[in-house]
């Protein structure tokens, strides 16, 4: 499978230890204060890209979804809230994570709806052909393989099934590059540092989003992974998008 850009960026270059491993280590460490910057640092936006991004699955009703790389849970909260499946399967990598999302799904009375699992979305612990839906928000740029990851992913979506990817991406236009860059580049890690005690995690994070294949050149990693109908949206002026594909 193929090796691209992102898949070598690390939290921590001077480490010998393996992508996956860093990223559950990293997101451990701030696991405390994910939410609260997520929130913070998008002024709430996140929330409606969310919102969005779950509203792609509305037309074929799924029953059953998986949501990789789902931290403490909010989007399948999401989920849960707006297509009223039967169950919701999270998996992630990092136990910090999950189990501040454990906690608040028990406290929303939802724990029978949605369960958080500890696992590697490159290596999806299900059988071919398990879910109706799958999600991801924020996720796919931490795989140590995408293409792998979204390999285990068609293979254990349903046949007349669906994928939905949120993630963050370049602007196209020049200025609201130069001043996405900025803020990325100065503002993000020093909230990071001020508020999660980790800059470095925050200067990872928008690095992973530099490297990061965008629009078309991600919906062609899709479509070679096996995915059809392959398409994006774009939002709030190109800072993020949705992509999204069928089985």
């Amino acid at each position: 499978m193929a090796i691209y850009a992102h898949d070598k960026i690390v939290p921590d270059k001077k480490s010998n230890t393996a992508k996956k491993i860093q990223v559950a280590e990293m997101f451990d460490s701030i696991a405390n204060r994910y939410d609260f910057l997520n929130h913070f640092l998008s002024a709430g936006i996140d929330k409606g890209w969310r919102k969005k991004g779950i509203k792609e699955l509305q037309g074929i009703h799924p029953k059953t979804i998986l949501d990789v790389a789902t931290g403490t849970g909010d989007l399948a909260i999401t989920a849960n809230t707006i297509l009223h499946p039967d169950k919701i399967t999270g998996i992630d990598i990092s136990e910090g994570m999950l189990e501040l999302g454990r906690k608040k799904i028990k406290a929303l009375n939802i724990d029978d709806k949605i369960e958080l699992i500890q696992g590697d979305s490159e290596t999806i612990n299900y059988k071919n052909s398990s879910f109706d839906a799958i999600t991801v928000a924020f996720g796919v740029r931490n795989f140590e393989n995408l293409e792998k990851g979204l390999s285990e992913m068609f293979r254990v979506l349903k046949p007349g099934g669906k994928v939905s990817i949120i993630e963050c991406t370049i602007p196209k236009n020049f200025l609201l590059k130069g001043l996405y860059n900025f803020y990325m580049f100065t503002v993000v890690p020093v909230f990071g540092k001020l508020f999660a005690s980790n800059g470095k995690a925050y200067k990872y994070l928008n690095s992973s989003v530099q490297a990061f294949p965008n629009r078309q050149s991600f919906l062609n990693i899709m479509h070679k992974a096996g995915f059809k109908n392959v398409y994006y949206k774009s939002l709030s002026l190109g800072i993020c998008c949705i992509y999204c594909g069928s089985k």
